[in-house]
């Protein structure tokens, strides 16, 4: 009788189609054929192995898995993380979602923030700062081998991330590209990997502002980096003693225009990272329809994901899939360049006055280019 009872009750509560999800969901059938029979088609549809699922689920599980009830049965931990990593890896909304997984739309909307914020909890520690003398060098030696860009210890980028406006935000986050957004701020290392990212700036912040109202701004502000060190960033970003941008203007002379070649091939690293993220990640394709706190928990999900299978995954960057140069310098581009449209830059910043240091710092760059750090190609590429 009580179990006729508790029957009869789930029958009221939930709809018979969704009911059937353990028999007839996307869980239960496709992504279980596909897990054993094609684990390359499984890796395309979760962005990871089965083996690096498992491993995932087995750190956030017990953050995310609740317990059942008197009224109806709590959604496995695995379907959530099925479902959250299918939403990051393509453009399905959350009807398709609904349909395919046979979870409510209201579900879906609560368990999205409340995984995306696990995952980053629970990887959170592969987006770190160096801390160490050795950790800052390996970083140096990627960028001086890869870019012959010497005392390189990151590249600096700013994108918008495209939403859909709130309700009653009027201009909060509409942006120079007339589109709402939130921005993303990062430190790209030499490995592609973040080093550093700020999120949830409004998009019609002024761009000098989200740089300079981060915490990675105070930090380098106060001697983040080791003893002569830079980070490389484009027009967007003002120029300091520890961050070179390019020489502004058309009317620049061949060692400037050298200068700022050997800078934008610095720079590579993080369009290349942000245009991995995307290519893997197709939630940012197009406007993300969620709250704005959501929209915050899925970039810091995507980019500790993106950390994390970099190191954990040897597929997952290829040498194909990222820019590269041929014996003279000409670029590769990466396959990623043709598979999306890259996120939009923040805007170049206003042209200020800049110290008298951080100028002759970068006329030193320009020098070294010219003379002892300069390649064979570099005259050929500019023009």
């Amino acid at each position: 009788m009580v179990e006729n009872e508790i029957t009869k009750n789930k029958r009221q509560w939930v709809r018979k189609w969704i009911d059937d999800r353990n028999e007839t969901g996307g869980s239960a059938l496709l992504l279980k054929q596909l897990r054993f029979e094609d684990p390359a088609e499984y890796k395309l549809a979760m962005r990871m192995s089965p083996q690096n699922f498992d491993e995932l689920l087995s750190m956030i599980s017990s953050s995310i898995q609740r317990h059942d009830t008197f009224m109806r049965d709590a959604l496995p931990a695995k379907i959530k993380l099925e479902i959250t990593l299918t939403f990051l890896a393509s453009v399905m909304n959350y009807r398709f979602l609904s349909h395919f997984y046979r979870v409510s739309k209201p579900a879906i909307s609560q368990l999205i923030p409340e995984v995306c914020w696990a995952i980053y909890t629970a990887l959170k520690t592969h987006i770190k700062i160096p801390e160490r003398e050795e950790e800052w060098k390996i970083i140096e030696d990627g960028f001086n081998t890869k870019w012959n860009f010497p005392s390189c210890y990151g590249a600096i980028d700013g994108k918008h991330i495209i939403i859909k406006a709130p309700p009653n935000s009027g201009s909060e986050f509409y942006n120079y590209k007339k589109t709402n957004s939130t921005v993303l701020l990062a430190l790209v290392d030499h490995d592609y990997c973040f080093s550093y990212i700020g999120v949830g700036a409004n998009g019609n912040a002024s761009d000098g502002g989200v740089f300079k109202n981060s915490s990675l701004y105070r930090r380098l502000e106060d001697g983040l980096l080791p003893t002569n060190g830079v980070i490389v960033g484009d027009a967007a970003f003002p120029l300091k003693n520890y961050l070179l941008k390019p020489y502004p203007g058309t009317q620049l002379s061949t060692a400037e225009k050298v200068s700022n070649y050997r800078l934008s091939r610095a720079r590579r690293i993080s369009e290349n990272a942000f245009g991995i993220l995307v290519s893997r990640f197709r939630v940012f394709e197009k406007a993300i329809p969620t709250h704005v706190d959501t929209v915050d928990a899925i970039v810091c999900a995507a980019c500790a994901l993106h950390n994390w299978l970099r190191k954990r995954s040897s597929s997952y960057i290829t040498s194909t899939c990222v820019d590269r140069e041929d014996n003279d310098g000409q670029i590769i581009e990466g396959t990623w360049r043709s598979e999306i449209n890259p996120l939009p830059s923040i805007s170049e910043q206003q042209r200020g006055n800049h110290s008298m240091t951080a100028k002759e710092k970068r006329d030193l760059y320009r020098n070294f280019f010219m003379t002892a750090g300069s390649v064979p190609w570099q005259l050929d590429r500019i023009h």
